[in-house]
């Protein structure tokens, strides 16, 4: 039974890391030429002041494959939408957020934790009403639009204990008042975001950690987070190039930095795939003139004061 390869599939394709694939250098080489592949598609998302490169194969013709179990396809395709999910939230917080706003955890007092978790939506909604009511009320943030990004965390497996609390990236500009606005008692703690050469990415895979184990975990995100920009270009790597970053024959930082001036390379991913041909290359980089770190020194941090403790 056969199927056709879209060129929308070439995340889930291309799942063999460089340095697991069995093939010979001379293997690899050959399914890097094959001819086959009229193009390398470039793919850059602009995301603030991180920039992604993705790069994969164009075929001639299209390509077949073999029809996989049902159960092991759901097994993978859960995996990439848990991945493509993590990856769009990453996104948006490198879009919408920086250095001048602040992520939270909001926890509960003993006998206050909500019954379910959709009475922990609505604590969540109704302390979002509390934040905008006294931006409202702020001549100085009259025209301030919050933003948002949280995740509930709960578990309702039979046997483990997790009290629901929720994590939560926000530019609310005064952290103190946000604490005093939280009225569930519990231990709060908000801090400075703090961006590192890839942005924000730890904290938000630390936020959104073990969905695939506990897939009640559940995100929101405000309606008015800005997309990050994202370009396809056919033209800007020839297959000759591909095949040098891939077989490692070029420096990737030294390539990558000449094509996308004022960012600085962070790391490359190369995969193979065990169905189809040719590569897929999946570069980070960072804007070396850090924007976030200019606003904080233009205008300071908001509501900046002694940490909370750990």
């Amino acid at each position: 039974m056969m199927q056709q390869y879209r060129e929308e599939d070439y995340e889930e394709l291309y799942a063999i890391d460089s340095a697991a694939y069995e093939d010979t250098l001379e293997e690899r080489i050959e399914k890097l030429r094959d001819k086959q592949i009229s193009k390398y598609r470039v793919k850059t998302i602009l995301s603030g002041d991180m920039l992604e490169v993705e790069a994969y194969p164009i075929w001639a013709i299209p390509q077949g494959k073999r029809a996989k179990k049902e159960e092991s396809s759901r097994k993978a395709q859960q995996n990439l939408n848990d991945k493509n999910t993590k990856k769009r939230l990453i996104r948006k917080a490198h879009v919408n957020f920086t250095a001048r706003d602040m992520w939270a955890t909001w926890t509960y007092a003993k006998g206050r934790l909500p019954a379910d978790p959709d009475q922990a939506k609505r604590d969540m909604q109704n302390f979002i009403r509390r934040l905008k009511r006294w931006l409202k009320k702020q001549e100085q943030y009259e025209n301030f639009e919050l933003k948002y990004i949280y995740v509930t965390e709960f578990d309702n497996t039979e046997g483990k204990k997790v009290r629901i609390h929720h994590h939560m990236i926000t530019n609310f500009p005064d952290r103190d008042v946000a604490e005093e606005l939280w009225n569930n008692g519990g231990i709060v703690q908000t801090r400075r975001l703090q961006p590192n050469d890839f942005g924000l990415e730890g904290l938000v895979r630390y936020i959104t950690k073990d969905k695939s184990k506990n897939p009640t975990k559940r995100y929101t995100v405000s309606r008015n987070l800005k997309e990050p920009k994202i370009t396809i270009a056919d033209s800007k790597m020839t297959r000759k190039r591909a095949e040098r970053i891939a077989t490692e024959e070029v420096c990737a930082q030294e390539l990558f930095e000449k094509m996308y001036k004022g960012y600085k390379f962070n790391d490359i991913e190369i995969k193979y795939s065990e169905f189809v041909s040719g590569a897929y290359l999946y570069v980070r980089m960072k804007r070396i003139d850090n924007s976030s770190k200019r606003n904080l020194k233009r205008g300071g941090d908001r509501g900046e004061r002694k940490e909370a403790p750990h």
